[in-house]
């Protein structure tokens, strides 16, 4: 009974320092809680365009499922290859040509020559907690763009024209605390045919 009671009253001191701005729990709670609003992409090696929205990003291991005759509580899971979804970011339109620049890139022929760099990147996606500090980083390996989709015009419409950018990726990589720096321009593929995780 009395270790439910204290339990109870440690509850309620960390409720009333979140409403009441209790600066023990307020700097505790900063560096613990993040929102979706607070979050960086690094598409280019300076900073060139911000961002209003970021999805998509995720892996889903492949998998099969067999069942052996006479083993009725069980069953077995083989697992395959990972498998990483699109990743769409948006943006107000503007000036600034950095979706257009990567996309129309790819519009030239790919021959032997053809650099590289011009058309993959290591992308970096940071989470920000509330004090400020890199959670996650999140680093969409040799990322290029597949789609792009332009803003919806309205002659009555009053919103603001968002541009979208669709990007595939070969791998992803996860830091924790620390991470970001500006996107790589990727210049060549490792030995076995990669790109370098890391």
């Amino acid at each position: 009974m009395f270790n439910e009671l204290l339990s109870a009253n440690n509850l309620v001191s960390s409720v009333a320092g979140d409403l009441f701005g209790d600066s023990h729990s307020s700097a505790s709670n900063a560096t613990d809680y993040v929102t979706t609003n607070r979050f960086y992409v690094e598409i280019e090696s300076k900073i060139t365009a911000c961002f209003t929205e970021c999805g998509g990003l995720g892996v889903q291991i492949k998998k099969e499922t067999v069942a052996e005759g006479g083993l009725n509580d069980q069953q077995r899971i083989l697992l395959g290859a990972p498998e990483f979804s699109d990743v769409t970011l948006k943006r107000g339109i503007s000036g600034n040509q950095v979706f257009w620049d990567w996309l129309s890139a790819l519009f030239q022929p790919r021959t032997s020559g053809t650099g590289l760099k011009q058309y993959r990147r290591n992308i970096n996606i940071l989470v920000f907690n509330q004090a400020g500090q890199t959670q996650q980083c999140w680093t969409l390996i040799g990322a290029v763009p597949v789609g792009w989709p332009a803003p919806s015009l309205q002659a009555d419409g009053s919103s603001v024209a968002i541009e979208e950018l669709t990007l595939a990726y070969e791998g992803l990589n996860v830091t924790f605390g620390s991470g970001g720096g500006g996107a790589t321009m990727l210049t060549d593929r490792s030995d076995t045919g990669y790109f370098a995780s890391k």
